[in-house]
Order: structure tokens, then sequence, then C-alpha cells
């Protein structure tokens, strides 16, 4: 029988529990995966706290790589015995085996390994839309990027400075601050102790910057917007520090006719033909050498809860997979 992490209520780590499930034929355009690494993701949390509904009982995860096991009707995309790996769909990466929309699935290159993909996927593709995508980074800039020790925050700063960008990131400790330098970040700023405003504004001379990267969200929105300069724009890609709230548009107008805005990956990649684009821009800068995509942290599936503690408590630094 085959195994997942589920839960029955939303709260912290200790709903999730390890449960046998049935995992059934594929459908038409339907595949079976068996999984051999699964990703985590911050967006884990918001699903199993409730701040992103979910039907309950209720999987978790949407970023994991395997093997094609079983192909249903009319599928082309993929073949039984395919190396794949997702971000995206249905919730319940957090399994041995789970059937999944053929369209979703993306066939692995040889150099890239199955741990590699599980630690990438979501984080990789979502680092392709922000830099290449919502602000096209081009050599000369300077940006901001926080949490730049964070899973996305590593592959962002190496891809940023393989475009030519100055790399400013944000982060929680100095140990912290010496990975996102060894990782592209020019200069990491410890904000338990300094001021990132006027760090970027020394940093800069004054100019400030034309993008902020933010997947923190409440307790860096407003600051951040005073380290844009005028017709900067402000992506908000997160919020592990809470919910942004109501903000009055009117500051975006005092602060320069400033831009925000709110992206997805579910957004960017809707359409297959964009999600292989993204998938081949990002296997190609990893296959080059330009990002290496490091898995700093491994948990059993069956330990996910404890993974998720060490997430929220900040003490992970770039990509946590769980192995099956």
């Amino acid at each position: 029988m085959t195994h997942a992490i589920r839960f029955h209520h939303t709260g912290g780590p200790e709903v999730l529990v390890w449960e046998e499930v049935k995992v059934g034929q594929p459908g038409p355009g339907e595949a079976r995966v068996r999984h051999r690494a699964i990703g985590l993701n911050y967006v884990d949390t918001y699903v199993r706290s409730g701040l992103n509904p979910a039907s309950l009982p209720s999987g978790l995860g949407t970023e994991a790589a395997g093997i094609v096991e079983a192909v249903g009707p009319g599928v082309t995309e993929v073949e039984v015995g395919a190396r794949v790996a997702y971000s995206g769909g249905p919730v319940g990466a957090y399994s041995e085996e789970r059937v999944m929309p053929a369209d979703r699935l993306i066939v692995l290159p040889d150099g890239i390994s199955d741990q590699q993909a599980a630690a990438m996927m979501l984080k990789g593709m979502t680092a392709q839309y922000l830099l290449r995508q919502t602000y096209k980074v081009k050599k000369g800039d300077t940006i901001l990027f926080h949490a730049a020790a964070g899973g996305v925050g590593l592959i962002a700063c190496q891809w940023a400075k393989a475009l030519g960008a100055t790399v400013i990131g944000t982060v929680g400790s100095d140990e912290k601050a010496e990975l996102a330098k060894a990782h592209g970040c020019d200069f990491p700023i410890v904000y338990t102790r300094e001021n990132f405003v006027e760090r970027v504004r020394e940093i800069t001379n004054g100019t400030m910057v034309p993008v902020v990267y933010d997947s923190v969200g409440k307790d860096t929105f407003l600051a951040s917007l005073d380290c844009l300069r005028p017709l900067g724009l402000m992506v908000s890609f997160g919020q592990s520090s809470g919910a942004i709230g109501p903000v009055d548009l009117g500051i975006l107008a005092q602060k320069g006719s400033l831009y925000v805005t709110r992206p997805t990956l579910r957004t960017y990649a809707d359409q297959r033909s964009d999600l292989m684009t993204m998938a081949q821009d990002l296997f190609d800068v990893v296959l080059s050498g330009a990002v290496k995509i490091e898995v700093n942290q491994t948990n059993p599936l069956r330990d996910a809860a404890k993974a998720h503690q060490d997430l929220q408590a900040r003490k992970t630094t770039g990509s946590t997979i769980l192995t099956v």
C-alpha cells in the first residue's frame, strides 16, 4: 500500500500524519508517477496552516521527481519509464506514488538528478519568471532580493549574477550572509542588525534600485518601496512573515510613481508551451554550471513535520528535499 503525508485539519506541523492512501490507475491525460524525491517549499506551510485553503482531508506539496509507471489513454507528453519532474498541479506531492496530469510533467535531461530536480522545479522556475519575465534583469542592473539565502534566493542570486547584475540581498545571520555571497550576492545585508534601506542607499550612492524581489511580505513591504528609484517595480511573490494587508495606493505616487505586482508561477506556467520554455531555460542555466542546485537539508518523507518545523524556524538554507 502506498503511503503519503496528509492532514485532516489545519494548524502547525503537528497536524501532518503519515497514512496509507489508494493510488488508482491513470485516466485519460494522466500518468502515475513513483516519486524518488519531493521538494519542500514555504508555500506548503501556507496550505497546511489554512492560509491557502484546501479541501480537507488533504495531501500536501506540488513539486517532486520520479519515474512514470503508467500512462492513461491519449497521453503523448511522457512514456512509461521516463524520469520526470513537476511543479504545480493538484496538491499531493508528499506521497510515495500519485497520479498527475501528464501535461504538467517535464522529462528530465541526463545531467539533472532526481534530487536536484525536486529541489529546483518550483524554486528555479520561480527564479526564471522573476528574473526573465516579471522584470527582465540585464547587465548593469542593481537589484534587491530579500531572503537571499533561501531556496529561491540562492538560485536567483546566481542567475542574476550570470546575467550581469549586481545583487544586493537580505539575510538573517552572518552564516547566511556568507552563503549568499558564495552564490552571487555581491552585498548581503544582515537585516537583524542593519537597516536595509540605508544600506541600499549607500551601496547605490543614492540612486536606489529598479526592482525589489520580496517573498517576506508584511515585515519588508513598506521599507522595500523606499529602496526603489522612481518608476521602480516592487515584485511581491510571497509572505513568509505574514500577509501585507491593505495598502493605500497613493503611497506609490508619493514614493515615485512606483509599480507593484503579485505574480505566481501558476499564471506564468499555465500553458504547457510556457511551462516547457521556462523549464528548458532553467535546465540550460543549470547544465551550463552558471547556477548550482544544492540540497542543503534532507528528511525522510514520513518526517515532513520536522522539515516544516525547521523551515519555519529559519533553520534551513537553500533547498530541502524529502526522500522516499
